[in-house]
């Protein structure tokens, strides 16, 4: 499994020192959620249409890949539908041409006042439409354990309504688990979408759900990582650490080495125990 972290964790860097620290640090990816202050990434600097060839050529010199490219993208209010389409698709074509596996977007909520089954479907129909335009580009889109579609139930529904090939789901390890569901019982029900996953921490203080160092929290990572391994996922383990949202968190500076470090040591942990 490959090791990444999202540009949430480091908002004020450069793309210069976004790809000197991943590769000083020993990732071996960088997942894009903003760069530079921009979050819709066909306008951000490293993006632009003049600029893609040397941000290509960047990647390929400090060794690193781009996992994913993370997109604003919500399907639950039909208002936004469009908007969302156009999102994706400009997110396809950025990822296809950076040879970018996967984009994510959001299911998202469940508005009070329309049917749980209307919006599972212009869920699923939003996904298949995408899906149906990523297939040419080898891009996969992917659905985040997110929201209120952190569940199961809810997201094995959208999936079963779909039937694009180029669609998945991205586990956020927090967002199930810290909303009552046991990781096996994620993975046996969604592991066959699973395409990658979002490493992150919290723990509830009170009546409220904190987030935090990796490590530090509630949420069972090397259980997870563990689950992962013997279910044979070959995909990217990606830190999620919402700096840019929870300004209280720590400054990447310590949570990127810290996160590389522990990832390593649970990842080989994971490893040993299957082999032993």
């Amino acid at each position: 499994m490959k090791i990444a972290f999202q540009t949430l964790a480091c908002p004020d860097w450069s793309w210069e020192k976004v790809i000197s620290e991943a590769n000083r640090l020993g990732y071996d990816g960088i997942e894009i959620r903003g760069i530079e202050g921009e979050l819709y990434l066909p306008k951000a600097r490293p993006f632009l249409l003049e600029n893609r060839g040397e941000t290509r050529r960047q990647l390929a010199d400090h060794g690193l890949e781009i996992c994913c490219l993370d997109t604003s993208c919500a399907f639950h209010a039909p208002e936004k539908y469009d908007s969302a389409i156009q999102e994706g698709r400009a997110a396809i074509d950025l990822a296809a041409e950076l040879d970018v596996p996967f984009i994510r977007v959001f299911g998202d909520l469940l508005p009070g006042g329309i049917p749980e089954k209307n919006v599972l479907s212009r869920v699923s129909g939003g996904l298949d439409e995408l899906g149906d335009y990523a297939e040419s580009g080898g891009v996969t889109v992917l659905l985040e354990t997110h929201g209120d579609f952190n569940n199961h139930d809810l997201l094995a529904a959208v999936m079963a309504q779909t039937s694009s090939s180029a669609i998945g789901i991205l586990w956020d390890f927090e967002h199930p688990f810290m909303n009552g569901e046991a990781p096996e019982t994620t993975y046996s029900h969604l592991g066959k979408y699973i395409k990658h996953t979002h490493v992150k921490d919290a723990r509830r203080v009170g009546n409220e759900k904190v987030l935090c160092m990796i490590g530090d929290g509630e949420v069972p990572v090397p259980k997870i990582v563990d689950i992962l391994q013997q279910g044979g996922y070959k995909g990217w383990l990606s830190l999620e650490f919402e700096k840019l949202w929870k300004p209280y968190l720590e400054e990447p500076e310590i949570a990127l080495p810290a996160f590389i470090r522990y990832i390593k040591e649970v990842r080989e942990k994971s490893t040993f125990s299957l082999i032993g």
